[in-house]
């Protein structure tokens, strides 16, 4: 089978690794995959769509008329030769609002050609006028038809105009009128938002966990203890790939590590593993990593730990928060979107509060209980192979609609 996926990134970012993890598998397993993509690694069967001008124009141009993805044209029509050139047998879309691409270009032309098409959900952006997450500011227009839009400054910003409205309208006729389209889920709580929206007449509408490869498991960090002198703390991590005190509904929660950080006992110490905003200071018991795309850095990070704290609102999936818990350590996640399903629903583990003392309270309490020898999650569902199996068979029913 012939496959392209095409995503902002490759092998950086949560997103961009999941891309080149794919990529790799079916290479090595009797497929054929090819990778488009905008900016990061690049690989030997790969398409590099645009350049950083085309970029830069496209940010611009979106931030002054308000609409994204409605720019980078003549990089959209070269990707459509390279698609008709290679004759893929599927096509494989997942983040697509980075400012690198044309979605009317090339979504008329998937349908044009009856092409089987997956689209991956790890954000909500395919399915709302323009917010990547809504949840936040609890907003639903997306359900109908948005306008009077509350994040139109956030996630890509507009500066003057609200085409929350049109963009929505344009995305439910785009992808209605593709034939043969599966749309993916990463948790259960994004599939189920997606049935409710202008995607809930797809052919397929399933949830497929993203997966961890299986390097994430327990190592020993005895010298890494030493070398960052904290060999008698007890350990609170937070991953994230930026560090912002901006837009704190949506961030990934400095502003409660930063409060949590007045209250912790001597005996314990937060490490930040992620880009952090130059304006910020840490106090003494908060260090900061740089961020890091080497997954090895990463598992280091995650055996070292004594607890993962992800306070995010807003989780699609949660992938540090799995890649944490494949490490054998607990984390203890926002009562939101999808953190406690990555968790089992599991109380002990699902924050209700963002008080400083009930947080602090709920970490002795998972310090006083929880042993890393026993497994008290379901692993199982974030296994690669089984994962990218499952993919292979949406495949499948695509290319044979009939079968369904």
């Amino acid at each position: 089978m012939k496959i392209l996926q095409i995503n902002a990134t490759n092998g950086t970012g949560g997103i961009g690794r999941t891309t080149l993890e794919m990529a790799e598998f079916l290479n090595n397993n009797n497929h054929d995959c090819y990778i488009a993509y905008a900016e990061g690694i690049p690989y030997f069967k790969e398409f590099k769509i645009g350049n950083e001008i085309d970029r830069k124009i496209h940010s611009l141009l979106s931030r002054i008329f308000g609409l994204q993805a409605y720019f980078s044209k003549n990089s959209t029509k070269k990707l459509i030769k390279f698609i008709k050139k290679e004759k893929f047998n599927v096509v494989h879309l997942r983040n697509l609002h980075h400012n690198y691409i044309n979605l009317k270009i090339l979504l008329e032309y998937l349908a044009k050609e009856d092409i089987p098409t997956v689209l991956t959900l790890h954000d909500c952006w395919a399915y709302t006028g323009k917010c990547t997450y809504y949840t936040s500011d609890n907003c639903y227009r997306w359900q109908e038809k948005c306008g009077n839009c509350v994040r139109i400054k956030k996630d890509n910003p507009s500066w003057f105009f609200d085409q929350t409205q049109k963009m929505l309208k344009d995305k439910k006729e785009l992808f209605i009128n593709i034939p043969r389209l599966a749309v993916i889920g990463v948790s259960d709580w994004i599939t189920n938002e997606a049935k409710k929206s202008v995607l809930q007449n797809a052919k397929i509408i399933k949830r497929i966990y993203n997966w961890i490869p299986e390097d994430f498991k327990p190592i020993n960090t005895d010298e890494l203890r030493n070398n960052l002198d904290v060999k008698e703390k007890y350990i609170i991590l937070g991953v994230a790939s930026k560090w912002s005190l901006e837009n704190k509904s949506s961030t990934k929660g400095l502003d409660i590590f930063l409060e949590l950080s007045k209250i912790l006992p001597d005996d314990m110490i937060i490490i930040l593993v992620g880009a952090l905003d130059k304006n910020v200071e840490l106090p003494n018991n908060i260090i900061h990593i740089n961020q890091t795309n080497n997954i090895y850095d990463l598992i280091n990070y995650y055996s070292l730990a004594d607890l993962l704290l992800n306070p995010s609102k807003e989780e699609t999936f949660g992938k540090v928060t799995a890649e944490a818990i494949l490490c054998g350590t607990p984390a203890l996640v926002a009562n939101f979107t999808a953190g406690p399903e990555i968790v089992n629903y599991n109380k002990k583990f699902i924050l209700k509060s963002f008080s400083s003392k009930l947080i602090l309270k709920k970490i002795n309490e998972i310090r006083s209980t929880y042993n890393k020898d026993v497994n008290e999650f379901d692993k199982k569902k974030f296994v690669m192979v089984e994962n990218i199996l499952e993919y292979l068979d949406v495949y499948d029913k695509l290319i044979n609609i009939s079968n369904l």
